[in-house]
């Protein structure tokens, strides 16, 4: 299997793409608490080669000029049925939403794996398409994100202010 890497500037920071050629495997902001430390001076930004990396920078350039509230590119991460149907799960919070990993846990038949929902959420490796920062704190406040938590803050923000006219959530 052929892996490609892009890298993909974006206004919350670098974004490091993998392609399995089929489907994006991969989007984690590099220098974050869980992506890949790189030295941003040596990071390579080459053109992408595989079409479903270059539908995905597309689908990210509109994200990020407010123009795109869905995904629709094919995604493909490992992981066990459970944390499967906790990522399903949160394909389904809608643009500009928030819900709590309670509901979360909810949502997915149950209330007693909230911890689990938790630690799923937090090994999607598909950030911001598989909206993982969109879920909070039962008490409303931000709590755990791989992209570390300024990113979410601003990732909620931009959604706010294109879906609701929000300025700032928090």
């Amino acid at each position: 299997m052929n892996i490609e890497i892009v890298y993909y500037q974006s206004p919350v920071g670098v974004l490091e793409i993998r392609s399995t050629g089929s489907a994006i495997s991969d989007v984690l902001f590099v220098n974050s608490w869980k992506g890949a430390k790189i030295n941003e001076g040596e990071l390579n930004f080459t053109k992408p080669r595989s079409p479903v990396i270059k539908s995905c920078i597309k689908q990210l350039d509109e994200y990020f000029a407010g123009k795109r509230t869905e995904f629709t590119i094919h995604t493909s991460q490992v992981g066990t049925p459970f944390q499967q149907s906790v990522w399903a799960e949160l394909c389904k919070i809608p643009y500009g939403r928030t819900i709590s990993y309670m509901e979360l846990s909810k949502r997915i038949g149950n209330v007693k794996a909230i911890r689990a929902v938790g630690t799923a959420n937090g090994n999607n490796s598909i950030c911001i398409i598989v909206p993982c920062h969109r879920v909070i704190g039962s008490n409303g406040e931000l709590v755990g994100y791989g992209g570390d938590l300024w990113r979410k803050k601003w990732l909620l923000e931009h959604e706010g202010k294109i879906a609701n006219g929000v300025q700032t959530l928090f």
